[in-house]
């Protein structure tokens, strides 16, 4: 789970024959106890079946909505919001290791954003807004 800007939030790992909305549940829960002001889910449609909304909303006081394809596209769409989940694990896809346990694959993906943003904060070098490419004014 990452904010809006991708940094992670919570991260899980289980094994590859879990379904995503039997564990959804368990990190929904975990994430209304760590942090209550989140009020506000956006997910893959695999978390709108099984009526996961409306347990989030009855139980956790949380609005969980679903990222939905445009309907009139085909092929490769770029997502709102989700495209930022799919970056996240693209800037860690560098430091993949096997695990035997879960609690290790976890340990190690913590790691692995601890380290990128660790570089982020001491990178040197003009720091430029990302999305007018422009260099910032200096902080005083």
């Amino acid at each position: 789970m990452v904010d809006t800007l991708g940094l992670p939030v919570m991260i899980t790992v289980t094994a590859a024959d879990v379904r995503d909305e039997i564990i959804a549940r368990d990190l929904f829960w975990r994430l209304r106890l760590t942090h209550p002001q989140i009020t506000q889910v956006w997910a893959d449609t695999a978390y709108a079946r099984d009526l996961l909304p409306a347990w989030t909303a009855g139980r956790l006081w949380m609005s969980l909505r679903p990222v939905l394809r445009p309907k009139s596209s085909t092929g490769f769409v770029v997502l709102p919001r989700r495209w930022k989940v799919e970056r996240s694990i693209g800037w860690i896809m560098n430091a993949r290791r096997n695990a035997r346990l879960p609690q290790h694959a976890e340990a190690h993906l913590n790691w692995a954003f601890i380290t990128l943003l660790t570089r982020r904060l001491t990178r040197k070098g003009p720091h430029t807004d990302r999305w007018t490419k422009k260099p910032r004014p200096a902080a005083s």
